[in-house]
């Protein structure tokens, strides 16, 4: 037996309607607002310990402090333990750099970018896309006016620095290829009994971008005066890359303790070229769900141009009345939430 679907009241129907007709756009945006920061503050609360931090840095100190054991005997014990303790002081230091240097302004992200841009420049780029975005808002969607200034504020704020986010991607993708193959180069030069600063030299003249122009930047540091350790730390700042980190910590360490650098390097470079080998792998699998993202996420903006294409009298209802224009931001938010959610299940962190 077939039950008959559940019908509602017209009285029902009326509340709903007036209830809807209630609710002011800019209330329901201040109130999604909220929900989004209140969003962000527990997800910052809560990352350190859901995504193993915590835990991250509670081993590095156990590894870097090592095993607490009785005085060693002998010389070449003495030995052992002074070289462990520089290797746990150097590593020490080196992270209490990075971690000052984590807050960088727009200057420094232009220079990892590559765009020899003066802020002046950047800020006047950010208006002139603010008003163009803008612009472009107003024409599209002349009967929703809230969509002007908000879509000229992301265009301002958003545009250039998605642009310069995208920018350093791509370098670092560019420095990170050829850096396997300058380590083999400071590799060769230090067995055949150069020094490593002509090692630099070498790459900073025969590597191509932008790896060249990095480490020509070392070179010229170091030949006013300026120590390795300190050159490294600026290379590390404008290049945060882990590798570049692995290759500081290995020069840093062989200036403080000794060793063989060229063996240090040689192993270096295999894991290095090891991981460029993961990565590679881990994006192949990774293909087919990041292209179900992109459909899943595309579909909705597809959807809403075609119906408007077709039938816009239809669809105009989102943006001409208080219940489609809130309907249309809390769509607005939760396919925010959900292409984020999305983008941190197929993005991998190496």
């Amino acid at each position: 037996m077939r039950w008959p679907p559940p019908k509602f009241s017209t009285h029902t129907a009326i509340r709903w309607e007036k209830a809807m007709a209630e609710i002011d756009p800019i209330q329901a945006l201040l109130a999604i607002g909220v929900a989004i920061a209140f969003a962000v503050v527990v997800f910052l609360l809560i990352n350190p310990y859901t995504s193993g931090a915590k835990k991250t840095e509670k081993r590095i100190n156990t590894v870097s402090q090592g095993p607490r054991i009785s005085a060693p005997r002998g010389a070449a014990a003495e030995q052992a333990s002074a070289r462990k303790k520089a290797v746990a002081d150097t590593l020490k230091d080196l992270e209490a750099r990075q971690k000052s240097a984590e807050k960088v302004d727009m200057r420094v992200r232009l220079q990892r970018a590559g765009l020899d841009v003066t802020m002046k420049t950047y800020w006047i780029s950010s208006v002139i896309a603010g008003i163009g975005t803008a612009i472009v808002a107003l024409i599209s969607f002349p009967s929703a006016p809230l969509a002007a200034p908000i879509v000229g504020f992301v265009g301002a704020f958003g545009l250039p620095r998605w642009y310069v986010a995208r920018a350093t991607k791509v370098r670092q993708t560019k420095f990170l290829k050829e850096f396997a193959n300058a380590i083999d180069v400071i590799v060769r030069g230090i067995k055949s009994g150069l020094p490593l600063n002509e090692c630099l030299a070498i790459i900073a003249r025969e590597s191509p971008e932008p790896i060249c122009s990095e480490i020509r930047i070392v070179v010229e540091e170091q030949r006013v005066g300026i120590p390795m350790s300190e050159c490294l730390d600026r290379l590390m700042q404008r290049v945060p890359l882990p590798e570049v980190k692995f290759f500081a910590v290995v020069v840093a360490i062989q200036q403080k303790s000794g060793g063989n650098l060229s063996e240090a390097l040689g192993n270096l470079s295999g894991v290095l070229r090891d991981r460029i080998r993961l990565q590679m792998k881990v994006k192949a699998m990774s293909a087919e769900a990041k292209a179900s993202a992109g459909v899943l996420a595309s579909l909705p903006p597809i959807v809403a141009v075609l119906v408007y294409l077709t039938s816009p009298n239809y669809i105009s209802m989102l943006w001409t009345t208080k219940n489609g224009q809130f309907l249309l931001l809390l769509s607005a938010f939760w396919m925010f939430c959900g292409v984020m959610v999305m983008r941190k299940m197929i993005n991998f962190k190496f």
